[in-house]
């Protein structure tokens, strides 16, 4: 699986218009559905939203599917490393990355996307102030110099400074958010700036007047000592050959030097002075405003945290205490996601995939040859002395007397399946919402004795040659020679939890009653309590009772023949009790019954006519 990121999800790759987190995007395995598992996909992370494209050459067809990461969890997996889960409400994606350092990378990009930094935030705040001032400009027209110039009657500054003043303060009767009033701030500076730029220059230029006209008084004065001229009492003009009067100086402009207004101009200052501390009054109240709203929604967040973190140490417990699935995690239980066809689906194509394996080693499993001292009959006719002798004797008693009954009258035996000599029985009974439907089969099988065939279901050696739902098992105690318990785990069939079996296996030889009757052969196995194997939560124990139960016909051979196994004939009735513990739909299971019992029938008795085919009858 390839990983590629096509950009950084990181604080300082950011748009420069928006302050966002730029795309991310690449390639990561997203769980499809139970039959194609993990598929690869495009996935692309952008504007706070995740997408996934079945590559990234058919992005132009449009997404198949995407989330919005708002209220998004993002839940990195227990023990799978690239693993991480993404769930908002009911929908869940479980995503994969090529190694922990890219999962590590996908999860800080959508945490960027989901929740931006504070300092993107700033950067983005101040932005749009910029983008405001320069729209308040534009529309004012205080936005350049000339525009002073145009506006440079006290009358217009003025007015400009109260609407602007007027303006922010209905601003914040309304509600604006402080941007708007920083960017009021922002007009509010250029234009005192210009301004004191202006009043500047008109005390630049009243510096220059005074020195000048000091200079003018004492040159005067020196004239005046040199060459003393009439003058009236006052001493302010003199007289020209006209005989009218001229001052000594030239009075002052009422607009003050370079035709600037200082009285305008002093006024205008004073009034943006005024609008700046009214803006920060609105800013500082808005911003106090703020802190306490801020304070309780984090009050009301980290209440909201603590209990969702309550929650989720609640669940985590219940989902100690019982199944619980999800996704490409699914374990059976009454809260499962899929129905039970899919359910029925995900079984049947488990078993099929296993099915194709068992045949592929085949072929190998027959080519060994395992030699065993096969015991006579009459070592299995004891009842046996060990601590479970009576309860197997019992279990022996009822199935010979339930068993072998005729299916027909008020048993309500259903028959679900035929196939030659072999017809499989069901009757349908539930408990709690388990399925519980007793199973029976008969079948005949010409070639082989009835101990033959208990001998190979009873004897451990032999298992794993003929059973292809087992992943391991071993014997966990030998209480006698036809008297074992067996602890055994079955390969798990998802989306069904892995079971474990703990049971006692006995085979017995019942002598017939009548000389007429053949001897009946039985191995009985039913669960019991070990404290070597006690229950794991690995698997669900299951619980069984089953028993193989077998009669040999034998027809007279012709003439003075011997007997060959062309004259035997093995009647078998197999009778299955089992509880599956946990919870599966019904239908699935007895759906998966109605087919497996016959296969393992078919498969069993083949392996035992393989497996004695030449050697010599065992009676």
């Amino acid at each position: 699986m390839s990983e590629k990121s096509s950009s950084s999800g990181s604080d300082e790759d950011v748009d420069p218009e928006s302050g966002q987190p730029v795309e991310f995007g690449g390639v990561l395995s997203k769980w499809t559905n139970y039959i194609h598992g993990w598929q690869d996909r495009w996935v692309v992370l952008k504007n706070n939203t995740l997408s996934y494209y079945k590559s990234e050459d058919e992005r132009e067809y449009g997404c198949r599917g995407s989330l919005c990461l708002s209220k998004a969890v993002i839940t990195p997996h227990e023990f799978d490393e690239c693993r991480f889960d993404i769930s908002v409400n009911d929908s869940v994606w479980y995503l994969r990355a090529e190694d922990p350092e890219h999962r590590l990378q996908w999860i800080e990009s959508i945490e960027v996307h989901k929740f931006p930094s504070p300092s993107l935030s700033r950067c983005c705040d101040l932005r749009a102030c910029g983008r405001l001032l320069t729209r308040l400009q534009a529309e004012s027209g205080y936005g350049s110099e000339t525009s002073l110039r145009r506006h440079g009657s006290m009358l217009s500054l003025t007015s400009a400074a109260s609407a602007l003043s007027s303006t922010s303060t209905s601003s914040f009767k309304k509600g604006h958010r402080l941007r708007e009033k920083l960017a009021e701030m922002e007009t509010f500076r250029d234009i005192l700036c210009r301004q004191v730029d202006t009043l500047q220059k008109y005390f630049d230029s009243c510096a220059d007047a005074v020195s000048k006209d000091e200079f003018q008084r004492d040159k005067v004065e020196e004239d005046e000592d040199e060459f003393p001229a009439t003058t009236r009492p006052d001493g302010e003009h003199n007289h020209n050959n006209n005989g009218s009067k001229e001052k000594l100086f030239a009075p002052a402009s009422p607009k003050g030097m370079n035709g600037i207004d200082f009285k305008g101009e002093a006024i205008t200052f004073k009034a943006t002075t005024a609008g700046i501390l009214s803006t920060l009054s609105h800013c500082i109240e808005l911003m106090v405003k703020r802190e306490d709203s801020w304070q309780k929604r984090l009050d009301k967040e980290l209440d909201k945290r603590r209990r969702i973190e309550d929650a989720y140490k609640m669940t985590l417990n219940e989902l100690k205490k019982k199944s619980h699935y999800g996704g490409p995690d699914y374990e059976e239980g009454p809260n499962s996601l899929i129905n039970e066809d899919e359910f029925f689906d995900a079984v049947e194509a488990a078993l099929d995939r296993q099915d194709k394996i068992e045949e592929q080693c085949h072929s190998e499993k027959v080519r060994i040859h395992r030699l065993a001292q096969v015991p006579t009959g009459d070592a299995f006719s004891t009842i046996g002395t060990h601590r479970f002798a009576s309860k197997v004797e019992e279990m022996v008693q009822n199935h010979m007397t339930y068993s072998l009954q005729d299916v027909g009258g008020d048993a309500n035996w259903q028959l679900v399946i035929e196939e030659g000599e072999m017809k499989v029985y069901r009757r349908e009974v539930e408990e709690n919402g388990i399925v519980l439907d007793p199973l029976k089969a008969t079948h005949a099988v010409k070639g082989v004795t009835g101990h033959e065939v208990c001998h190979y279901f009873w004897d451990t050696d032999f298992r794993m040659d003929w059973e292809t739902t087992i992943e391991n098992y071993n014997v966990v105690e030998t209480l006698s020679d036809n008297a074992i318990i067996v602890y055994q785990t079955h390969k798990r069939v998802w989306p069904a939890s892995q079971r474990d079996v703990l049971y006692l296996s006995a085979i017995r030889k019942l002598l017939a009653t009548n000389e007429n009757d053949p001897d009946t052969w039985l191995v009985c196995n039913f669960s019991v309590d070990h404290d070597g194997a006690p229950p794991t939560n690995r698997c669900v124990r299951a619980k069984i009772n089953v028993a193989m139960i077998c009669q040999t016909l034998v027809s007279p051979p012709e003439g003075d023949k011997e007997i060959s196994r062309d004259n035997i004939l093995c009647k078998i009735t197999y009778v299955a009790n089992v509880n599956p513990g946990g919870w599966a739909p019904a239908s699935v299971l007895r759906a998966v019954a109605k087919r497996e019992y016959p296969k393992f029938l078919k498969r069993f008795t083949s392996y035992v006519q393989e497996k004695t085919s030449g050697k010599t009858i065992l009676f």
